[in-house]
């Protein structure tokens, strides 16, 4: 549940009402907006029966929270987050852009890809040093030598870096090498690895799982949350339908469904939501249109000669392309992609 302080609470009542949620062994998150403080309670309500909180003084009114997710829920936190993230913020009022290999294949190939997008405007370098693969023998990455290539572009670049982590092992290296770790969809509903990713201390980008409901990749979000990291960027990458003329079905809906039920930023992958390179500009450009908080693109400096994602990768000059295009776009709804 949460409770809504009147406009005029004074902070000792706020402190107050925080105080008697934790003696009742349950946990408080504030969240204090332009007009009002909002206490959300998480945790057993039953035991606050007898505490008879509505009628203390400052506080408004309480209202039920049914929805599983709390922490995440917009409910609880009525203003949009803005998630910092190195140089970058990602959130309203922003246009963030993503962008890198698929998978990091050697040291040059990198940093030219890391040089290239940084020319065009991006703020982050992506790279997969651990790449789950549906065939065994498909290549699986370079592990921390590919992150160490990823620091080294970093420096060389000042990028902001983000990659993949596939285990806990892989998250214990990439969070002492990365600015930004991905929990790809395959391992959305990976539990374990949700809550070692919120115990990690660095922000988190979460795709949807291949098959998941909004539901459930908002209480995936809230795993993480509910480990003490509130730095989560949601990101839609399509889901698994019937239709094969692209590689998925990009749920552009789920943007405006993300912003009617939770505070998190929500990007979009137009690469693994259609893995056609042709069709990445106009979803693109509707994903901003929909209010999309950024993009994360493949780029390859020789698609052809990609080791993994291949057709769905835009050449440099394509880059360049998308995000000449972009750009007035971005004008027009006011947000920043610098």
């Amino acid at each position: 549940m949460i409770i809504i302080m009147k406009p005029n609470a004074s902070e000792e009542a706020v402190l107050k009402i925080k105080q008697i949620i934790e003696e009742n062994g349950l946990q408080a998150h504030l969240s204090k907006g332009t007009q009002v403080t909002i206490v959300g309670v998480v945790g057993d309500k039953s035991k606050l029966q007898s505490a008879n909180i509505e009628l203390i003084e400052g506080v408004d009114k309480i209202v039920s929270v049914t929805e599983t997710y709390k922490l995440v829920n917009k409910k609880f936190h009525p203003d949009d987050s803005v998630i910092s993230v190195g140089t970058a913020k990602i959130g309203p009022g922003h246009f963030t852009m993503m962008a890198g290999p698929c998978a990091i294949e050697n040291h040059d190939m990198l940093m030219e890809t890391a040089f290239a997008v940084k020319k065009a405007g991006a703020q982050f370098l992506r790279g997969g040093a651990y790449k789950p693969r549906t065939s065994p023998y498909a290549f699986q990455g370079l592990e921390e030598e590919g992150l160490k290539f990823m620091k080294e572009a970093r420096e060389a670049t000042g990028l902001n870096i983000i990659c993949e982590a596939t285990s806990l092992r892989a998250l214990e290296t990439a969070v002492k090498y990365v600015d930004m770790v991905q929990i790809g969809a395959r391992n959305m509903q990976n539990f374990e690895l949700l809550k070692e990713a919120g115990k990690a201390g660095v922000p988190v980008l979460l795709k949807r799982g291949l098959c998941a409901t909004i539901d459930e990749w908002l209480n995936a979000a809230e795993y993480i949350a509910s480990e003490g990291n509130p730095n989560i960027v949601l990101c839609e990458r399509g889901i698994r339908t019937y239709e094969t003329a692209t590689r998925n079905t990009l749920d552009i809906s789920a943007v405006p469904v993300i912003r009617s039920k939770s505070h998190l930023p929500v990007i979009i992958d137009p690469s693994h939501a259609t893995g056609v390179r042709a069709y990445i500009e106009p979803i693109s450009k509707a994903s901003l249109a929909v209010g999309a908080d950024g993009l994360i693109v493949e780029v390859h400096p020789c698609p052809a000669c990609a080791l993994s994602d291949g057709p769905q990768s835009l050449t440099f000059e394509q880059f360049d392309h998308l995000m000449d295009e972009l750009k007035p776009y971005a004008e027009l709804s006011g947000r920043n992609m610098k």
